[in-house]
């Protein structure tokens, strides 16, 4: 018969199990979707900048990095995409 843990996170049902998603499993679906958000949002940007400059430096290293998420052709893909966009962006944040 297994012996219970006194300290576990269990004990008494307390409910302080560790309820966080586990971050080494992240759906690509859903990574997917976020980046394909933003790449739209970027895209739709004509006459202004969709969002101010410490934003941009923002998703300039963050997209790249949730890219490592998806298959290595579909990542880089996408960065090439972005960074078309980037370069663009910053001329109207520069306007």
């Amino acid at each position: 018969m297994p012996q219970n843990d006194l300290f576990g996170s269990s004990q008494l049902g307390l409910g302080l199990e560790d309820t966080r998603p586990d971050p080494t499993h992240v759906d690509p679906a859903s990574v997917r979707e976020e980046l394909a958000a933003i790449l739209a949002t970027a895209r739709a940007a004509r006459d202004e900048a969709p969002w101010d400059r410490r934003t941009h430096r923002y998703h300039q290293v963050v997209f790249p990095q949730m890219a490592d998420w998806l298959p290595a052709d579909e990542a880089d893909a996408m960065r090439r995409q972005f960074s078309v966009e980037l370069e663009r962006i910053e001329s109207l944040l520069a306007a």
